[in-house]
Order: structure tokens, then C-alpha cells, then sequence
């Protein structure tokens, strides 16, 4: 294959509904299928919603009682990698012969009952679940509702004559991390974020440039009316005029780090880019970072691709 089609996709979730959601993320499998994508890539954690509220409602209150039953409404509402939701999402990609990046909120199998990870999880159309990237370490606030990730499945995957990897928000500004993916041959980086682009501070076409590659930047969008009544929050929220959360502004940059595909703030769809390996070779002939231009008498990267503690 030396070409492939890439979407992104900037939708709105039912927040905290995990049924609904699939709903919404096998509807978008289907249409990138009727545009022929090969590739779909969704936000951070746009099943089942990103943990808004921690940093709006004094989270870090010690013992709360509140905070207590977000979190247990928050944990209810996430997924495992063996459940019946992504399940259904990869049925709907190997139906649809339509791969995915679907951001997650991960909770353990076996010991992490009461843990939850960011995790970004790779559907491949023909195989199913290839692997489950747990952000490596939360930003902030974030670290009072995720656990800190690992290094398993930080690697790229091949579709066609591609290599895929991405990475979740923030963890997109560790330079070892995006090194690791560059030293797995990465030539398409995808990039999930919870939403509004200005968080990226420009990260994306920095990933470009750096890697030589295309980058997707997937942001989400979200308004408390995504949010459920039931929701421990939302009646203080609503009282605190709280409206717009996340207003997305999703793109697809080349390796010459222009924009060839976009999503403007506050709009729901899918956009997309077709991707060739001449624009990669192209790119890489003055600069190569696991190529021509790496130093490996000099540097050495060690990476312990290993699952923390006993969950699976």
C-alpha cells in the first residue's frame, strides 16, 4: 500500500454513557467507511468522557464525600479492554474494513478494580484489539482519577505499508516517548487530546517537523448539556453558567508541516487526508530521526515495555 486514508474525528459523546457512545463511535466507523477511510481516530477518552469536573469542583478535597460518588459514577461509566464495548467496536471495524485509535477510559480485569487509566486503544479492521497505550503519566489534576501508565504497548502497528503510533494529550511533550515511537519506524503519529486546540500549544506541527511524518490532532468536543442530570456535578455546574467544556479544532498536518485537513472549533464531523509514502521519503532526505541522522554509537534508548503491577 503506498497510499492510506486517515479521518479524524471531532464528535460529541454522551459523557458517562458508554452505550450511547458506542452508538455515536459506530455510526462514524460507518460513514468513514462509505469515504473510503482507512484509518479513524477519535479524541481522549471519547469512551467514556474525559474527567471535567476534577478541576472545577475543588477535586483534591480530601475525603469528600461528593468527590467520592463522581468518582464511583466516573468508574462505572469506564471500559475494559476484554468488554463488550470495545467488542462492539471492533466488530464494527472489521465490518466496515475500517481501523481505529479510540481514546478510553481504561479500568482493570483482574487487581486495578478501583483504577482507571487514559488509555488509547488501536482496533486493526482484520484483527481486532493490537494493543492499549495507558498514558504514561497524568497531567496535573488528572493524576486524582488516573492511574500512571506504561510503556506496554508504546510501539507502532503497521497498516498497509505504514507505521502508526500515537500518544494521549500531554505525554505528547515527553521526548522520550515520542523517541521510543520514532525508533519503532513511526510514520504517522496520532495525537488525542480532550479538547481546544490552544492546549496542543503547536505540538502537533512540532511532531511533523521533528518526526518527518503526519501527525493527526484529534480534540474533542463537550458541553455540560453532553453531561447526564445524574451526574454528581452537574446541578452546581449548571448553577455556575458552566456551557462550552472542550471546542475541539482537529487537523491533519503533512510532514512539510502543513495543514491539509481541519475541523474548525465547535463543529461536529469527520475530516480526513490521504497519505503517501513520496511525501515521507521526500521529508526524510535531509532528516531522518531513526535514520540517516541517528547516532547510535552515541545514544542509546532503553525502553521496559512491561505491564506495571499484576492487572492485565
Amino acid at each position: 500500500m503506498s497510499t492510506l486514508h486517515l479521518g479524524i474525528a471531532q464528535l460529541r459523546p454522551a459523557w458517562g454513557d458508554k452505550a450511547r457512545t458506542v452508538e455515536i463511535i459506530t455510526a462514524a466507523v460507518a460513514e468513514a467507511a462509505a469515504r473510503d477511510i482507512d484509518i479513524l481516530a477519535f479524541s481522549e477518552t471519547f469512551l467514556s468522557g474525559y474527567p471535567f469536573w476534577v478541576c472545577r469542583t475543588n477535586g483534591a478535597a480530601f475525603d469528600d464525600a461528593r468527590q467520592a460518588r463522581a468518582y464511583a459514577q466516573f468508574m462505572e461509566s469506564s471500559v475494559e479492554i476484554g468488554g463488550a464495548e470495545l467488542a462492539l467496536v471492533s466488530e464494527a471495524a472489521r465490518d466496515h474494513g475500517v481501523s481505529v485509535y479510540l481514546g478510553v477510559n481504561e479500568r482493570g480485569s483482574r487487581s486495578g478494580r478501583g483504577t482507571v487509566w487514559c488509555t488509547l486503544v488501536t482496533i486493526d479492521a482484520e484483527r481486532g484489539i493490537v494493543g492499549a497505550h495507558r498514558k504514561l503519566m497524568p497531567t496535573h489534576d488528572e493524576r486524582l482519577v488516573w492511574g500512571i501508565g506504561d510503556a506496554q504497548d508504546l510501539r507502532c502497528h503497521a497498516f498497509g505499508g505504514f507505521r502508526v503510533g500515537g500518544l494521549n494529550c500531554w505525554e505528547n511533550w515527553m521526548s522520550h516517548a515520542r523517541a521510543a515511537l520514532y525508533e519503532d519506524g513511526e510514520d504517522i503519529h496520532i495525537s488525542v487530546w480532550p479538547g481546544n486546540e490552544a492546549v496542543t500549544k503547536g505540538l502537533p506541527i512540532f511532531a511533523a517537523q521533528e518526526g518527518r511524518m503526519w501527525c493527526a490532532s484529534v480534540c474533542g468536543l463537550l458541553s455540560l448539556s453532553d453531561v447526564p442530570e445524574d451526574f454528581e456535578f452537574y446541578a452546581d455546574l449548571l448553577v455556575e453558567g458552566l456551557d462550552s467544556i472542550f471546542a475541539g479544532g482537529s487537523a491533519i498536518y503533512d510532514p512539510g508541516q502543513a495543514c491539509v485537513a481541519r475541523l474548525e472549533p465547535g463543529v461536529e464531523g469527520i475530516a480526513s487526508a490521504l497519505i503517501d509514502k513520496a511525501s515521507l521519503y521526500q521529508a526524510r532526505q535531509g532528516f531522518d530521526q531513526s535514520g540517516h541522522y541517528a547516532r547510535p554509537d552515541i545514544f542509546d534508548l532503553s525502553i521496559h515495555r512491561r505491564r506495571l503491577g499484576r492487572d492485565g
